[in-house]
This record gives C-alpha cells, structure tokens and sequence, in this order.
C-alpha cells in the first residue's frame, strides 16, 4: 500500500501555547495523521523556545531555504501527495517550486485569517474612517487572492469570510473549503462555579497587533469605566512576547496587571470570572473566545471579535460596541449570577453545535481524497488559477532566480 505524505509549509513552527493559529495547526496535522498521512513539517523560520516538539507526534521536521534550490531537491525527493502552505504569504515563496517538482501534488492553503481584511480594518481604523471596499481591496488581498486562485483548495476559518469571498470578491466556490476550530469530544470535568472565580482577563499573543491595541483599548477606554465601579476587581492580561511597551501597560493603582505568558491557558481562564476581548481590528476566529468558552467562562467582546464566532446561537456574553456598554456589560456578568449561568450555558451549547471536530472531519477526508481523484479536471475549471499560475513563474520565479544567483556569487 502506497504510503500518503503530507508535507506543511509553516509559516512559523506551530506555537499552540503561544496563538490560536499554532492550535490550529496541531488540529490540521491531527487530521491527516489520522488519515494515515506521513507528515513532514518545513519552515524557513527560526524556531522559538515556545515551539511544541513535533517528533513527540511522530512528525518530521526540515529547515528550508528562502530562494534557494535545495528545496527544488527537498520537495522532489519527498514527492508529497498533498502540500498544506500555512498561509498565503508561505504559497508565495514556495508555490511556484512545488508546482514545478511535483506537479501532481494536491495544494491546499490554510488562510489562518483572511489578512487583507485584517490588513484593510487596520487601515481604516487608524485613518478613522468607516471601512469600506477601499480598505478591502488592497495590495494585500490582491496577493492573497491571487495565492488562493493558484491552490487547489483554501481552508476558511471563519463563515463571515466564506461569504465575503464569494460575494464580494465573487471568488468560486469550489475552491473554498470551511474549517473552524475543532474540538474532540472532551468535557471539562471540574470548572470552578461563579462564586470560586475572581477578576477579569484577557489573553492573547502580543506580537499580534490587534491583540495589543485591544489592550490599550482596554486600558484607555474601558478599564476605567469598570474599575468606577467594581473598585476590587483586577485586570490580567496574558500573552505570549510580552515586550517593554506591553509592560508599559501595567499599573498596579489601577489594578491593571499585565501577567505575560500563561503557562496553562485553562487554568488562567478557568480563575477569572470574565473574559473581555476588545478587539478594535482583525480577522478569523478568536483563540481567545473559544478557551474561555471551553472553560466556562462567560465574555463580553467588540463586533470583531464576535464575527464568524456563532452562527446563530446565542453569544458566551455580550457583544458590545462602545465603551460604556462594554464596561456596563461587564459589570453585569461580573455581579449578576444568573445573567453570568445562562452565558456559560450559551458557551457550551455554540462548542456542542459548531465546533464539534467529528463534524467535519469525514466532510475534510472525503473533499481531499475527491480533488486528488479529479485533480486534473479541477485544475482545468480553474483557468484563472493556472492563468496565475503561469504568470507567477514568470515574475516570481525569476526574481528568485536572481536572488539565489546574487547570493551564490556573493559567496
């Protein structure tokens, strides 16, 4: 029996301690080490000291090189059945040499978020403007959905972006695939009750800028207006890489704490009595709701922060849109036990309904096993694609070319 191999074009190596997209990642392999794949993990990046040892999963993992042939000998070599490139950015620099080598290879892209819509709220929000189809059409998002055209498959992580796609970037739909979080049926035993649980948190990783403006948003915004209040009440903000001007954040008058890495995200959200995420810009799926909703603890969160989150269930909390109803709604859950009961409950019925992995799981196998059967009648109902394809290794591969030529004669 011919063994399948997967290999993964990492981004960064997977952190899932560190961001949600590292958890991600580790749900993604899962699925195809249960589908008997052989995995090979490769990176370009430096890997950190909160990177997971991925030999521990029976996963192989390679160091490669940016513009540089060894990888035209790696990938051939290796001869994958599917290449997974962990977002766009990763297609870019390794697309065109996967589709030279190994033609035949499946290639799905996983956006982790769709970064020109992340890229274009940013814009808007720092211009202080409403966002509009002049932020969603930016540089960005013409690379980015130029790499999803010259994929075989793009994973979507949140529905509002599947829609997006396919209405306003009338991008097909054959192409798109959702895949959100995924939860494996595990029930949290001990949860502590309303009255064993202190303070609020907030949690995320800090290299994410939507993260550390939501904490100076926190800060300047919000906190005070809560703390009017509930003058006994602390903030704890976690996160991963926590730099000076996140530490510059802390201020013990205030009660405003900035905690740094959570070594267990569990036992930290599982303490607080409610979770705040107030996230001015952004993308995707938030890490951040889906633990605290894993650990019963209710939320109130911005919009953004909502979206793509509940379909059409009721909220683990309350969405808010101004600072005075976040602080007001915060108060409430923090204070008022019943209205606190029925968003955990909420919180539990959105992970049940939503969320549960063995909903998707058989829907994924079969839609990979389906586009290697047909790969070639796939690829040729995507002329824009192949179109983008062909134009790609005009430009970039030549300009790789020449970087890896200038760098030989340097040495």
């Amino acid at each position: 029996m011919e063994i399948k191999k997967l290999l993964i074009i990492g981004f960064v190596w997977p952190e899932p301690n560190s961001s949600a997209a590292g958890s991600r990642m580790m749900q993604l392999i899962e699925l195809f080490l249960e589908n008997k794949y052989q995995v090979t993990f490769a990176s370009s990046c430096a890997k950190t000291a909160n990177a997971i040892d991925l030999a521990t999963f029976g996963i192989h993992s390679e160091s490669i090189a940016l513009n540089d042939a060894s990888f035209d000998v790696f990938v051939k070599a290796l001869n994958p059945n599917v290449v997974l490139f962990d977002r766009f950015m990763t297609e870019e620099q390794f697309g065109w040499r996967v589709a030279e080598n190994c033609p035949d290879a499946l290639r799905v892209l996983d956006t982790e978020d769709l970064h020109s819509l992340r890229k274009g709220r940013e814009e808007a929000l720092k211009r202080e403007e409403e966002f509009s189809k002049k932020y969603l059409f930016n540089d960005h998002a013409k690379r980015e959905i130029a790499s999803m055209y010259r994929c075989d498959l793009s994973l979507m992580i949140s529905e509002f972006e599947m829609e997006l796609l396919q209405e306003t970037f009338k991008f097909p739909k054959e192409l798109l695939m959702y895949l959100p979080f995924l939860l494996a049926e595990t029930q949290r035993n001990h949860i502590p009750k309303f009255e064993d649980r202190q303070h609020f948190m907030t949690i995320g990783n800090f290299l994410h800028q939507p993260n550390f403006d939501g904490v100076q948003y926190l800060k300047a915004e919000i906190w005070p207006l809560i703390k009017q209040q509930l003058p006994k009440a602390e903030m704890h903000v976690f996160g991963a890489y926590k730099s000076q001007k996140v530490q510059q954040q802390h201020n013990e008058k205030d009660k405003f704490l900035i905690k740094g890495f959570a070594d267990n995200v569990d036992e930290v959200m599982s303490n607080s009595k409610v979770c705040l995420a107030a996230l001015r810009f952004g993308a995707g799926l938030k890490g951040k709701l889906f633990d605290a909703m894993l650990n019963g603890t209710p939320a109130v969160m911005t919009p953004i922060a909502a979206e793509g989150m509940f379909g059409n269930e009721q909220p683990n909390g309350f969405v808010a849109k101004t600072p005075s109803e976040f602080a007001e709604k915060a108060i409430q859950l923090y204070t008022d036990e019943t209205v606190w009961k029925q968003a955990q409950e909420n919180g539990f019925r959105v992970l049940a309904n939503r969320f549960q992995k063995k909903q998707f799981q058989t829907a994924f196998s079969d839609m990979i096993e389906m586009l290697q059967t047909n790969l070639e009648q796939h690829r040729l109902d995507n002329f824009t694609g192949s179109m983008l394809m062909h134009h790609t290794l005009q430009s970039t591969k030549f300009m790789s070319r020449w970087i890896e030529a200038k760098n030989a004669s340097a040495h």
